[in-house]
């Protein structure tokens, strides 16, 4: 029996976001069963995989707000042919962003350091098993190459149907301005 066309590997990842473009994605709803028949889905929480493989598409959400997710970024990049940056906190750092024109060290006083009964800076975590805190938040093109961005807060189910059909196709990704919006 001859097999069909190789399905194309997709995956998705989560860094300092809200997740809101991966609620975007899953609202492509019956559509994700068309998507299931051209594409084969590696890490990404619709599958809980953990480790990325060789992947064709990856589709990245969220900003640069700590080491590890400048380790993540890199790793994702590094095993994906086409990335796509998703949504405005991977784009422009999004609404993370907007502590970046205050001092971290003056927030984690202020959130974790002056709560009432604990002797100041007590309570700041400083574990080594946390991420260190970056002290500006990034958008991922100031880290790695980015081959397609994909606007929005989130973007909306139909434009993210779109921008994959459109690629997946061989078409370079085209969004009308019916498509684009900010929530």
């Amino acid at each position: 029996m001859p097999h069909g066309p190789r399905k194309l590997k997709l995956a998705t990842v989560s860094l300092a976001g809200c997740f809101g473009c991966h609620m975007s994605f899953l609202d492509i709803d019956e559509r994700l069963l068309q998507l299931i028949e051209l594409v084969e889905f590696d890490r990404s929480p619709l599958t809980d995989i953990k480790e990325i493989g060789h992947c064709d598409i990856g589709l990245i959400e969220g900003g640069l707000c700590n080491a590890e997710n400048v380790v993540v970024l890199r790793e994702f990049r590094a095993h994906c042919k086409t990335l796509v940056a998703v949504g405005a906190c991977a784009i422009n750092g999004g609404l993370p962003a907007q502590r970046n024109h205050l001092n971290l060290g003056t927030i984690l006083n202020n959130v974790y350091g002056s709560r009432t009964g604990l002797r100041a800076g007590s309570a700041i975590p400083n574990d080594p098993e946390l991420p260190l805190p970056l002290n500006q938040v990034h958008p991922i093109h100031e880290v790695v190459h980015v081959d397609y961005f994909l606007p929005g807060c989130p973007p909306s189910a139909d434009a993210i149907w779109k921008f994959l059909t459109d690629l997946m196709a061989g078409r370079t990704p085209q969004l009308g301005h019916g498509l684009m919006h900010y929530d």
